[in-house]
């Protein structure tokens, strides 16, 4: 036992019995990482959809309610593994849309930086046996591949997302969907769907060394619910109809079920997004394209709910489910890009020369593009504000569960702040592993900065930050810091309006109540530690006019080999429809 763990039940014991996860085994870890799942997706957040195993492990442990991730994938995926701010890691965005200005500078290049060490890294020196498969994200090239990162088997997709049934990009900004087995480029089955596939690989990595004593880390980070938004169809005739009433509808239900639960606040109000769209204004035959578009959707989150189950069924028939702890989250909130109208002559020629189709009959199969819009993400992410890529509570606040038989959690929702970078240092608690200091493996290294959560899902402290304590994150010049039970942001346009706002997230979780007028000064002193946070995290400001989705495609242009002109305008016009909405709405929600 290390002298973390050591210290830490002496401590306990001062107090009353030590946890229990200390009385085991080192326990074996499986992370599980959704993509893009929105706050009130799964059954025990609020959401409609059937989420069986999520809401097993939910009723057996603990459910945060307020932990934050970054609003973005690789950022998020950075933190969560390595416990370092996103920006001293080497990933303030995704890579996709940094503009050149950051990537000349050091230490900005969106990929995984060599100054962090991950989680995987210290488990494997800790003796545990580590795998993933899933997304990566965070490079490409052969030493920023997760086998060189502390993953001892992986079969990865090292871009930001791909087809889901084939081994086909969804942008046109990749050549090809890059995926790699232990290091080098595979090739994906005839019969690939990506969460069966995925769940298959991590149950032959757990498979190939078992009952050799010592215990795994997996990771398991999801396609589901990225673009394209795919699933079989048995999936999404589960629920044909159940959307025909529209996302405002959704919206309401959503925050109604979610308050019943105790998720958020019985008061908890909503802001109208100002990119939600007006469901009555649009004709019978628009509506059962929208309609079906989330159903769809919903068909993918339940897919990847069995084949969740498929794996937590697996541990139990090999004896291993009793010393396994599950962690289940998002990397950021609900996704509202996509074609704004995908049944327009130009977007099905734009898809078309990608091999997708808008055909409502074929939507969510092999061949087709799906997406939810921002109107259906608005009601994902329920009763909150904003989504993906934005700092609104929408983007940042997700689903965290921590359950397994070592931890006693009973169901029991705790409502203390969290943040990303706390899952790392967690992880290591339960393995009896210490953090990194200064140096690591002979070389200088960033020291997280994360706190461990066991003391919180043993019910022992009633919170892990203290009311003085910080935590600042920045995407793309958005900008928002959080102390105590507040938070200040900063949304860019055109989605937002750039403006500094005040909110108790606490009981306000949908940002309704902007505070800045009635504590002016707590708003001062906030952008102060902000301030701080940007100047100490190397945070640098967004060029004049930049526009992240504009930079995808600009981006998508440089990476590619001298493309034809033709290809080019192509490229942009596909990329134009994905991203189009974001410029048809300058103006901040309504409230």
């Amino acid at each position: 036992m290390s002298r973390f763990v050591a210290m830490l039940v002496s401590a306990c014991a001062l107090i009353g019995a030590p946890p229990t996860w200390a009385e085991s085994p080192r326990p074996n870890v499986v992370l599980i990482l959704a993509d893009d799942l929105g706050f009130s997706d799964v059954a025990p957040y609020g959401g409609e959809i059937a989420t069986p195993a999520i809401t097993a492990l939910a009723e057996e442990g603990v459910r945060f309610s307020n932990y934050h991730t970054a609003a973005s994938c690789a950022p998020s995926r950075a933190m969560l593994l390595t416990g370092v701010d996103s920006h001293r890691a080497g990933v303030p965005n995704i890579p996709e849309m940094l503009p050149p200005e950051h990537r000349e500078r050091p230490g900005n290049e969106g990929t995984l930086g060599r100054s962090v060490v991950t989680v995987a890294t210290l488990l494997q020196d800790a003796g545990y046996r580590t795998y993933i498969a899933g997304k990566w994200h965070l490079g490409m090239t052969p030493d920023l591949l997760p086998n060189q990162r502390g993953f001892e088997r992986t079969f990865v997709l090292a871009d930001s997302g791909a087809d889901n049934w084939e081994q086909k990009p969804y942008l046109p900004i990749y050549d090809k969907a890059n995926w790699f087995a232990d290091g080098e480029e595979a090739q994906l089955p005839d019969d690939f769907y990506s969460s069966r596939f995925l769940v298959d690989k991590t149950i032959e990595f757990i498979d190939s060394q078992q009952g050799d004593g010592r215990p795994f880390f997996a990771y398991l980070p999801f396609q589901a619910v990225h673009l394209p938004v795919q699933a079989p169809q048995e999936f999404t005739d589960r629920y044909m109809g159940v959307y025909d009433e529209g996302w405002d509808r959704l919206r309401y239900e959503r925050r109604r079920r979610a308050a019943a639960m105790g998720m958020v606040p019985q008061d908890a109000g909503m802001v109208a997004m100002s990119t939600t769209g007006d469901w009555i204004a649009l004709s019978p035959d628009q509506k059962r394209y929208q309609a079906k578009r989330m159903a769809v959707y919903a068909g993918m989150v339940e897919a990847m709910d069995f084949h969740i189950g498929r794996l937590v069924e697996h541990l139990r028939e090999i004896g291993e489910y009793e010393t396994t702890v599950f962690i289940f989250t998002s990397d950021n909130g609900s996704e509202a890009a996509g074609p704004g109208n995908p049944e327009s002559l130009l977007t099905r020629i734009a898809l078309g020369r990608q091999g997708y189709s808008t055909d409502y009959e074929t939507l969510g199969l092999k061949g087709s593009f799906n997406s939810i819009g921002p109107s259906f993400a608005s009601a994902a992410a329920s009763p909150l504000a904003y989504y993906k890529f934005h700092l609104g509570e929408g983007g940042l606040r997700v689903p965290l569960i921590i359950s397994g038989a070592p931890i006693l959690g009973g169901g029991r929702i705790e409502s203390a702040f969290s943040w990303v970078t706390d899952l790392s240092p967690t992880i290591l608690a339960l393995a009896g592993a210490d953090p990194p200091g200064d140096r690591y493996g002979g070389r200088v290294v960033e020291p997280m900065i994360g706190r461990n959560l066991l003391p919180l899902v043993e019910g022992r402290v009633d919170r892990v930050y203290e009311p003085t304590d910080v935590v600042g994150t920045e995407l793309a010049g958005h900008a928002a810091l959080f102390q105590g039970d507040y938070k200040i942001v900063r949304n860019r346009g055109p989605v937002g309006d750039g403006e500094w706002r005040l909110y108790d997230i606490s009981r306000d979780p949908g940002e309704t109540t902007d505070l800045a007028g009635v504590y002016p000064a707590k708003l001062q002193r906030m952008l102060s530690q902000y301030q701080s946070y940007a100047k100490r995290n190397g945070v640098l400001p967004v060029p004049s006019g930049y526009d992240p989705q504009r930079q995808v495609a600009i981006n998508g242009l440089g990476n590619r080999a001298r493309p034809g002109i033709l290809v080019g305008v192509l490229m942009v016009v596909t990329l134009l429809f994905f991203y189009l909405f974001h410029r048809a709405s300058p103006t901040a929600p309504s409230r």
